[in-house]
């Protein structure tokens, strides 16, 4: 058998001798030592191409194989093993690892989607199922957090309690980013949308536990801002009625909670998603921000811009557009 001082790129070529003289000893003990050997994802694919090149199947070449080999392992479709690392990373405790891993199997879907057939895909109904299966999971904690007092449960409850709000609220903003990046998530928005109860638990629960929830919200703005979602403007209404109050309520515990929010671009997402409503929608949210806006400054975004943009629209461009239309017919007077 040859020694392990050897590198793989002198089995290789030993390989290629041994096979031209018929050399079936050396020809196995380079096998063996190949088999035996841990690999690089380079050198998988050059030992696959040489035994293949070479036809040693007779001497023992496919077990050399086998460890990239999916012919005999019955691994399954990869939407089955995907689905069952998604809801094991929705059930994980450990919020370190959770994190190293969320951001693991995200990558791994979007090379999926990129790679393999819609069949061998994480299906859309699979993703949407996960997240109602949380989504129910963060009404069922609300209910308990508000059946009685939570400040009166003991420590061991009331964490409990604590912890699945802020892991539910986690999961399904995970959930919600991988369907954004596959431009699926317009049913999200449907389904935060018409979430009344959950908005109106929301404020029994005090602001340190619950303002997770908001930063779904907030994620939600930023996508349908930025053009990332796209759904009918009935649907942004109502999403916007049912959750920014929620979000303002919430908006200076996150501030200083959550040192990844960046401020300006969850400002920025919010305008944007009011600008797109009718101009009367607009009026009615944005005059109520400028009320709160003086109440609480920093602690409630900043939604200047989308009110002087409200502002323009309204008052300013009809006198504008009706001036230069007058200018334009008056030559003709």
């Amino acid at each position: 058998m040859l020694q392990g001082l050897f590198t793989i790129l002198t089995i290789y070529c030993l390989s290629e001798v041994s096979a031209a003289i018929v050399f079936d000893a050396g020809m196995s003990s380079c096998l063996e030592y190949l088999e035996a050997v841990p690999w690089s994802e380079e050198e998988e694919e050059k030992v696959s191409s040489l035994l293949a090149q070479l036809q040693l199947d007779s001497i023992g070449a496919g077990e050399v194989l086998k460890r990239i080999s999916t012919e005999e392992a019955n691994v399954g479709g990869s939407e089955d093993v995907l689905i069952k690392l998604l809801h094991l990373v929705l059930k994980g405790t450990d919020e370190k690892a959770r994190r190293e891993i969320k951001a693991m199997v995200s990558r791994m879907l979007r090379e999926n989607a990129s790679q393999c057939r819609d069949s061998s895909d994480v299906s859309k109904d699979s993703l949407y199922n996960a997240c109602h299966t949380c989504l129910d999971s963060l009404l069922h904690h609300f209910m308990q957090a508000t059946n009685t007092d939570l400040m009166g449960r003991t420590n061991e409850d009331r964490g409990l309690i604590i912890s699945q709000i802020a892991r539910q609220a986690d999961n399904l903003h995970w959930l919600l980013d991988i369907l954004i990046d596959r431009l699926i998530a317009d049913d999200f928005v449907r389904m935060w949308a018409n979430q009344a109860e959950l908005a109106a638990l929301h404020s029994k629960i005090p602001t340190m536990y619950r303002y997770e929830v908001s930063r779904l919200t907030a994620r939600l703005c930023i996508a349908l801002g930025k053009g990332q979602v796209l759904v009918p403007k009935d649907v942004r209404f109502s999403m916007l009625q049912t959750w920014l109050q929620p979000l303002f309520d919430d908006f200076g515990w996150m501030r200083r909670a959550c040192k990844s929010l960046d401020r300006k671009v969850v400002e920025d997402g919010i305008s944007q998603a009011i600008l797109t409503l009718p101009l009367i929608q607009q009026q009615g949210i944005l005059l109520n921000w400028f009320d709160r806006f003086l109440s609480n400054g920093d602690d409630t975004p900043n939604l200047q811009r989308a009110f002087e943009v409200w502002w323009r629209r309204t008052y300013v461009r009809p006198y504008v557009e009706a001036d230069q239309n007058h200018l334009q017919v008056a030559p003709y007077n």
